[in-house]
C-alpha cells in the first residue's frame, strides 16, 4: 500500500478540501485565518532573526547559503499552518479546483478568500505589534534587519525598465505557485514526517529564490515599519530616518501587498489548481 497519493487522486481530493473549507461559518474561518497570520508570523521572525549579522568587512558573505538558512527555518510557518490546522489565502487557492468542477460556488470560494485574507492580515498584524513593537525584540541589530527587509520590499528597483509593482507581480507568481505545490504534496503524505519533508522544500525553495508572499510581508513589513520608531534599530540598519519616510502604511499596500496578492492569486490559483483541475479532475464527480 502506497504511503502517498498519486497525483490524480491528490488532485481529486482537493474536491473535498475545498467543500469542507467552502462549509465552515465566518467565525471558524476568521479565527483561523487569524491563526495562519500568526503561524507564518512566527516563521517570519525566525527568518529576520536568522538573517541578521551575515557580514565580513561589511559586505555580505556567503548570499546563496544565508538565503538557504532563512528558506529552510521560514518553512515552518506552512508546517505550523498545515499540521496543527489553520486557514491561509495562498494555500486556499487550491479551492479553485472545486470551484471549476461545480462542486462549490464561485461565492462560496470568494467568501472564503475573503475572510481568512482578513484574518491573516489581523493575525499578521498583531504578531508584528507583539514582537517589533511591545517585546524588545527589535531594538538593535534584528530590528535593523527587520527594517531592512520591509524597506527593500516597498523600496527595491530593479534594472531594465520594470516597473516596481510589476517586479513583485511576478516574483509572487513563482511564490505561489510553489507554496500550492507543497499544500498538495503535503495533503499527499499520509504521516507528519511525509509532511514535514513535503513542505520543507518547495517553501524554502521560494524564500531561497526571493519570491514573495503575501501574508509573509503582512508580517515583514508592518514589523519593519514599528522597529524604525526605535533608534538603535534605525542605526543598526544603516538607514537614516528620513529615508524610512518610504516605509508606511501607505506604501504597505500600494508597493507590495497589492501586486504581490494578485500574483500569488495568478501562480496558486491559476497556474497550479486550475492546471490540476485540467489534468486530472475536469469531468469527474
Amino acid at each position: 500500500m502506497s504511503n502517498f497519493l498519486a497525483p490524480a487522486d491528490l488532485a481529486k481530493a482537493f474536491v473535498g478540501v475545498s467543500k469542507a473549507k467552502a462549509g465552515k461559518s465566518f467565525a471558524q474561518l476568521f479565527v483561523l485565518g487569524i491563526l495562519a497570520g500568526v503561524f507564518i508570523g512566527f516563521a517570519a521572525h525566525l527568518a529576520t532573526t536568522v538573517a541578521t549579522g551575515w557580514t565580513i568587512g561589511g559586505s555580505a558573505a556567503l548570499f546563496g547559503l544565508k538565503k538557504f538558512f532563512i528558506g529552510a527555518v521560514f518553512s515552518t510557518g506552512l508546517m505550523l499552518v498545515i499540521i496543527p490546522g489553520s486557514e491561509l489565502w495562498t494555500g486556499n487557492n487550491l479551492m479553485m479546483i472545486g470551484a471549476l468542477n461545480k462542486d462549490i460556488t464561485f461565492g462560496k470560494m470568494l467568501r472564503n478568500w475573503g475572510i481568512v485574507y482578513l484574518g491573516n492580515l489581523v493575525g499578521s498584524i498583531f504578531l508584528a505589534w507583539v514582537i517589533a513593537k511591545m517585546s524588545g525584540l527589535t531594538g538593535g541589530v534584528v530590528g535593523g534587519t527587520a527594517i531592512n527587509i520591509a524597506y527593500g520590499k516597498v523600496a527595491a528597483t530593479v534594472d531594465g525598465g520594470t516597473s516596481h509593482n510589476m517586479m513583485y507581480f511576478f516574483r509572487a507568481i513563482g511564490c505561489n505557485w510553489l507554496v500550492c505545490l507543497a499544500v498538495m504534496m503535503a495533503v499527499a503524505a499520509k504521516d507528519i514526517g511525509g509532511k514535514v519533508l513535503a513542505i520543507f522544500f518547495p517553501i524554502m525553495a521560494f524564500v531561497t529564490s526571493g519570491f514573495e508572499h503575501a501574508i509573509a510581508n503582512m508580517y515583514f513589513i508592518p514589523a519593519g515599519i514599528y522597529a524604525k520608531t526605535f533608534p538603535d534599530a534605525v542605526s543598526a540598519s544603516g538607514k537614516s530616518l528620513s529615508t524610512l519616510t518610504s516605509l508606511n502604511w501607505g506604501s504597505f499596500f500600494t508597493e507590495n501587498l497589492i501586486s504581490v496578492t494578485i500574483g500569488n492569486f495568478v501562480g496558486g490559483a491559476i497556474l497550479c489548481a486550475t492546471v490540476y483541475w485540467w489534468l486530472f479532475v475536469k469531468g469527474s464527480k
